[in-house]
C-alpha cells in the first residue's frame, strides 16, 4: 500500500478541485483513470460551477455529491438534477457532449462531491452513448456499528449495485463514525484505492489526511480505521489489459481514436446539447 497525494487544479473562475488520479504514482485504480474531489464550495448565486458543453469518448463519468445540486445536460437530450447520494452514470462510448452547472438548492449552501472516470473495456469503447439515473433509495447499503457503505457500482462485500457497468469493478461511498474499523480482501487480480474526502483515516501504519489516497496492489488486504467522523470513497477493479491514453476529456486504448476525436471536436462534428451553443474549445 502506498500514499498518493492530490494536486489542486483550477477549473476556471477560481473553482478549485483536488485531482488524485491520474498521478505520477498511479495512472489508474482498476478501470478508474480519473478522480477529482470538488468543494466544499459555498453556493451563493448558484453559478459557482459552470462547465460548458464539452465532449467525451471511451469512458463513463460519475458525479457523486455529498452536498449541493448540479444540473446535467447532454447530447442525448438528458436534463437531470444531480443531488446527494444519487448515481448519474454517463457512458460516453463513441462520443457524447454534456454540461454541468451548479444550482441553488433548498437546505444546502455548499457544493461538494467526487467525480470519477471509468475507462471502458476495448470492446465497448465504440458503443453508443448512454445515461442512467439512479435515486438514492436504489443504491444498496451495508451498515455496521459505526459506518454506512453505499455501493454505487459493481460488486463489493456481498452487495451488488443496479448500475450498469461494462467491466469488473466496485465504487463505494463510506461514511464512518469515530472509532469505526472496516477491512476486506479484494480479488487477487484487482487494484483497490481509498480516497479520504473528510476527516482522517489510518491504513496499516500510515495515517491519511483529506486529499490523500491509499493505493493497494492486487492481493493486498485493506484495513481502515477512523479516529473521527470521516468520509471516503473506496474503488477499484480489474485493470484493462491494454494501456489507456488520456488527452483532455478523451480516454481510449487507441491513439488514433483520440486524434479523431480531437478533429471532430475542432470541426464541431460531435452531437450537440440541445439549446446550448457555448462550448469549451479544444485545448492548445
Amino acid at each position: 500500500m502506498k500514499l498518493i497525494q492530490s494536486q489542486v487544479k483550477n477549473l476556471g473562475d477560481d473553482f478549485l478541485v483536488r485531482r488524485i488520479l491520474p498521478s505520477v504514482d498511479a495512472r489508474h485504480a482498476g478501470p478508474f483513470v480519473f478522480v477529482d474531489h470538488f468543494g466544499p464550495t459555498p453556493i451563493r448565486t448558484g453559478d459557482e460551477l459552470s462547465v460548458r458543453s464539452h465532449p467525451h469518448i471511451g469512458l463513463a463519468t460519475i458525479s457523486y455529491l455529498y452536498s449541493g445540486t448540479i444540473l446535467h445536460r447532454d447530447s442525448l437530450g438528458t436534463e437531470e438534477l444531480i443531488r446527494p447520494f444519487e448515481v448519474n452514470w454517463m457512458t460516453a462510448g463513441n462520443g457524447i457532449v454534456h454540461s454541468e452547472r451548479s444550482r441553488k438548492s433548498e437546505g444546502s449552501d455548499s457544493l461538494e462531491g467526487i467525480q470519477t472516470w471509468v475507462a471502458l473495456p476495448k470492446e465497448a469503447e465504440d458503443m453508443d452513448p448512454e445515461f442512467f439515473h439512479y435515486s438514492a433509495n436504489e443504491i444498496p447499503e451495508l451498515k455496521g456499528d459505526k459506518f454506512i457503505l453505499r455501493l454505487l457500482a459493481g460488486n463489493f462485500l456481498g452487495l451488488q449495485s443496479p448500475v450498469k457497468v461494462y467491466s469488473p469493478l466496485f465504487y463505494s461511498d463510506l461514511e464512518a463514525k469515530a472509532g469505526a474499523k472496516i477491512d476486506w480482501s479484494a480479488p487477487k487480480d484487482w487494484e483497490s484505492a481509498v480516497y479520504l474526502a473528510q476527516g482522517s483515516m489510518s491504513s496499516g501504519d500510515k495515517k491519511f489526511k483529506i486529499g490523500e489516497m491509499a493505493f493497494y496492489q492486487p492481493g493486498e488486504s485493506i484495513n481502515l480505521e477512523f479516529s473521527e467522523d470521516s468520509r471516503c470513497v473506496a474503488l477499484g477493479g480489474l485493470p484493462h489489459p491494454e494501456p489507456r491514453h488520456l488527452y483532455w476529456n478523451f480516454v481510449s486504448s487507441s491513439k488514433e481514436a483520440i486524434e479523431d476525436a480531437k478533429v471532430r471536436w475542432y470541426e464541431d462534428r460531435f452531437p450537440k446539447v440541445p439549446n446550448e451553443t457555448d462550448r469549451i474549445p479544444l485545448p492548445g
